[in-house]
Parts: structure tokens; sequence; C-alpha cells
């Protein structure tokens, strides 16, 4: 008994930390900087207009460049199968938070928003109609079908029903569908983030601390490194690890030999050893 439980504990602190690593990348994204930004992108905002007896509708939305690599960024954390899910994440603070009544009815009213917004249902934000005139043909998508066209028809992967279902609808109605879905799980997940960083802090959890602090996304895409070059004849034996000597035959760069190609023209190959 205490073996299984000990194993439970341990398999939400692992799913927590994962979780923790990943939603700390997606707070990282450049569309999560503008808080207010990011909120109203996830609840869909959009304006309208009368001029003329005309009813015109706009959404003013991000480069799709960005939106796609918001997308990868929180896609483990719709895979219920994935350690990082935002659903075992929650599961786990239910579990340490599960004499907390408060906590309890929380947890579950996050479960039920989560799988709203990001499972089909049948009630959705709208549906698209279209129609030809000319040959009577029609056709009608939920913004939830549109949106997930987009992730795993366009970006993510290229799943030929969903395209097939979503091609007639366009390119841009598929994409102003799934902004507010890659929105609004920025938001939940940076949310749970934050919430679990308190628990951490008020001693509730006992997560590994480096996972708050380590490195997820590069400041920095310049790689400069100092250390030592050494050359060596084509098909000489390399070193057998980072910390062992270096073979005879090798001579470091700059040096004051030169090491001559083969008489065959075959070039020189060198290996470097970092500090």
């Amino acid at each position: 008994m205490a073996a299984a439980l000990q194993k439970m504990q341990q398999r939400h602190s692992s799913n927590l930390e994962a979780f923790v690593l990943r939603a700390r990348r997606v707070e990282e994204h450049a569309l999560a900087a503008d808080w207010d930004g990011l909120v109203a992108l996830g609840a869909g905002s959009l304006k309208m207009t009368v001029t003329g007896g005309q009813t015109w509708v706009r959404q003013e939305l991000p480069a799709e460049e960005l939106v796609e690599s918001a997308a990868a960024r929180v896609r483990p954390l719709l895979l219920e199968e994935d350690p990082c899910s935002y659903l075992k994440a929650l599961a786990a603070v239910g579990y340490v938070c599960r004499d907390l009544p408060g906590e309890t009815s929380e947890v579950r009213a996050k479960r039920t928003e989560w799988r709203a917004r990001t499972k089909p249902v049948p009630t959705t934000g709208y549906t698209v109609m279209i129609g030809d005139n000319a040959t009577g043909q029609t056709a009608s998508l939920a913004d939830h079908e549109l949106a997930w066209a987009w992730i795993y028809g366009d970006v993510i992967h290229h799943d030929p029903k969903r395209r097939r279902d979503a091609d007639p609808f366009g390119l841009a109605e598929r994409f102003r569908a799934a902004v507010p879905l890659v929105a609004w799980t920025m938001v939940a997940a940076i949310e749970l983030l934050n919430h679990i960083r308190a628990l951490q802090h008020d001693g509730m959890l006992a997560l590994r601390p480096h996972v708050f602090d380590q490195e997820v996304v590069l400041s920095s895409t310049t790689w400069e490194h100092a250390g030592q070059a050494f050359t060596a004849p084509a098909g000489s034996p390399a070193p057998e690890h980072a910390l062992s000597p270096i073979p005879r035959g090798w001579t470091p760069l700059p040096g004051p030999a030169v090491v001559q190609p083969a008489s065959n023209d075959e070039p020189c190959s060198a290996a470097p050893t970092l500090d």
C-alpha cells in the first residue's frame, strides 16, 4: 500500500515537473509578452460595423508564423498521453490539494473548461456556412473543427481528412478559428503554471527547484565557445571520450608544426576539446 502511494506521488511530481518546463516555454513566447492582448485573442474578440446597410466584421490577428510557433509549443499540453499534459498537471494539483475544498472545486471547474475549449463539443463559438449558387453545393464547419484543421492539417501534421473537410473554407477561416484556441490554451497553461509556483512556494509541493529556473528558451542563437582545436591526418583515431588525453599525432592549432595532407590529397580532420 505504501509503495503504491509513493509510486503515485512520484508520478504526479514527475508530471508536474514536465508541465512546468513546457509551460515556462509557453510563457516565454512572444505572444505572452502582451498578457491583455493574449487574453483578448483567447476570447476571440472582433469588431462589427454597419455602413450603408452592410455589416463589416474585422479581426486583427497576429502573423500566422507567430501563431504557428505558439501552436507548436502548446501542442504537447493538449495530448493527454504526454507527461506534460495540462490535464495530468491539473490532476496532480487536485491530488496535492485534495483536502482543500476550494482547491478541489477550482480544479474541477478548470478541467470542465479545458475539455469544453479543446474537445469537439455540440455548442461552439460560431459555425461557418458556405454555398455555391451555381452548383447548389453547401458546407458548414464549426469553429473548433476549423481550428483543428489548421493545427493538424496545415501546421503540426498534414491530416488528409481534416484538410479535405476544411479546404472549401480556405486557409484564412481555418487560421482565424485556430487563433483563439491557441491563445486560450496559452493563458490556461500560464495561469496553472503560476498556481504551481505558488503551491511550491507555500511548501505544498516538493518539485526539484531547477525546473523553475533552468533554461527553456534560447536568449541568443549565436554559438561561441573558447577552447583548443587540434588537427590530424584524416582517419586518425579520435580521443576515446571528452576527458581522455589527445592521441599522438594530433597537433594543436595554432601550433608550430603544420600537418600536411596525405599524398592522395585527403583532407585533415580536426576535433575541438572544450574546457
